[in-house]
């Protein structure tokens, strides 16, 4: 890295970069480096009229029908979104404490839909769903700035208070998971490692046995020909101890009601013929067992919601490792590998998850599943990465330590330029990860 050297009571700008405003490339690697738009708006150029709120009305339609066609995806995608607009407002709020210009507060990215400003900051949305920004004047050297808000500028700050706004975010990820633990914990208690002793139906498909016979999504299956059954391995046991074709009554529960409903048995041709399972007797009916609740008072709650962050963070750490490694990349999309924990996902997958989560957990079993992605989003946000924000963490505490070998008297700006294929190699790194869980998601989904 190079560097620019001034005195700390003399706050001058970086030297500007000749022409970085000029083309389509410097903007590009300006706002790569800033973490969202650079390019400012006056006030006449805000998006409002009737395109705004026709652009709103869609996204309000699009929700209202998500919440229509499945109630535990709505529930878990307005928790995501939340979550995005409070990363953000982490970083918006230290910002101003601190005294830094902040000129663009946006949800998603892309094209503006609705926009409005109030006093030197723009709010909006735009249309592309991939997340959300704040543009703080001054991210780094490549970004000019007007003279008079040099002083303004995020470069310009004490090491801290740098620190503390590029940190906000995934801290607000942390206080998220802390109230949402809290939540599930005195309310329905701390989920354990034991499940209740019962059966009940995630999923009968469709034009299987169990369907035809009448048994329904939600059913608690008590009994199989007589003998009982507390478990999913005990079930599918219990079922593969008859024939196929075999009449076999299957005692439910529905409603509080027990009712016997007499199954005739398929035949399992749904996986490889060298698979010990082919041939042998199905019912048709995916299943689960509710797991056990430790219960908490307001005070046990209040300490486990907080003591309980730091094993999700470790594990949450060990997962990025895992799905990061390109090995265990090749081995998923090749099928030569099956290890959940190291497959890489989407919010999409998560989402279809979400579903049975909510179908078997109910909704204290969906906002867990929103705590545990908040921690994973607050510690994977801090990987010393460029365009992340661990990565302007790392840039600052490296211009801090080129500071302090100097004895503090100077000021040191890393040339965050010569970064950029650094930056666009995570970038690709991260493309690739995403488009890996989609095709993993849509063709092979973890629900």
């Amino acid at each position: 890295m190079t560097d620019q050297l001034t005195p700390p009571d003399e706050q001058l700008p970086p030297p500007s970069i000749d022409d970085a405003s000029g083309t389509r490339l410097d903007r590009m690697k300006s706002e790569v480096m800033a973490g969202g738009a650079v390019s400012e708006h006056s006030d006449d150029e805000v998006v409002g009229g009737w395109r705004a709120w026709l652009s709103m009305g869609a996204i309000v339609a699009l929700f209202a029908w998500l919440a229509v066609v499945n109630i535990w995806i709505f529930v878990f995608v307005v928790g995501v979104v939340l979550s995005i607009f409070l990363h953000e407002m982490g970083h918006f709020l230290t910002a101003k404490w601190t005294g830094m210009k902040v000129t663009q507060f946006f949800l998603f990215f892309g094209p503006r839909l609705w926009s409005f400003r109030r006093g030197e900051t723009e709010y909006g949305v735009r249309a592309l769903p991939l997340g959300a920004f704040v543009r703080i004047v001054g991210m780094n050297r490549m970004d000019e700035v007007e003279p008079e808000d040099e002083g303004r500028t995020y470069r310009q700050q004490s090491y801290p208070k740098r620190m503390l706004v590029i940190s906000a975010g995934s801290i607000m990820h942390m206080i998220i998971a802390v109230v949402l633990l809290f939540g599930v914990y005195v309310t329905q208690g701390e989920i354990t490692s034991a499940d209740e002793p019962r059966v009940i139906v995630g999923t009968a498909a469709e034009e299987l046995p169990a369907w035809a016979a009448g048994i329904r999504d939600g059913d608690e299956i008590v009994a199989v020909g007589g003998i009982a059954v507390t478990s999913s391995t005990e079930l599918g046991e219990t079922v593969r101890s008859f024939e196929p074709q075999e009449s076999v009554p299957i005692v439910v529960v529905r409603d509080g009601e027990e009712l016997t409903i007499n199954v005739e048995l398929g035949t399992n041709v749904r996986v490889p013929e060298d698979d010990p399972l082919f041939g042998s007797a199905l019912l048709g009916v995916s299943s689960y067992s509710p797991p056990v609740y430790e219960q908490h008072g307001v005070g046990a709650a209040a300490v486990n919601s907080v003591t309980d962050i730091v094993p999700v963070s470790w594990e949450s750490t060990k997962g990025i490792v895992r799905v990061l490694n390109p090995v265990n990349i090749v081995g998923h999309l090749t099928g030569s590998s099956d290890d959940l924990e190291s497959r890489p996902t989407t919010l999409y997958g998560v989402a279809t998850v979400s579903d049975d989560v909510g179908e078997s957990a109910g909704l204290a079993g969906v906002i867990y599943l929103l705590a545990v992605l908040n921690v994973f989003v607050g510690v994977f946000n801090m990987a010393p990465l460029l365009p992340l924000d661990g990565g302007h963490a790392a840039i600052a505490t490296y211009e801090r330590y080129r500071e302090w070998r100097r004895g503090g008297r100077q000021r040191y700006f890393a040339d965050v330029e010569r970064l950029m294929p650094f930056a666009m190699g995570v970038i690709a790194v991260l493309a690739l990860l995403m488009f890996t869980g989609l095709y993993l998601d849509i063709t092979q989904p973890i629900g």
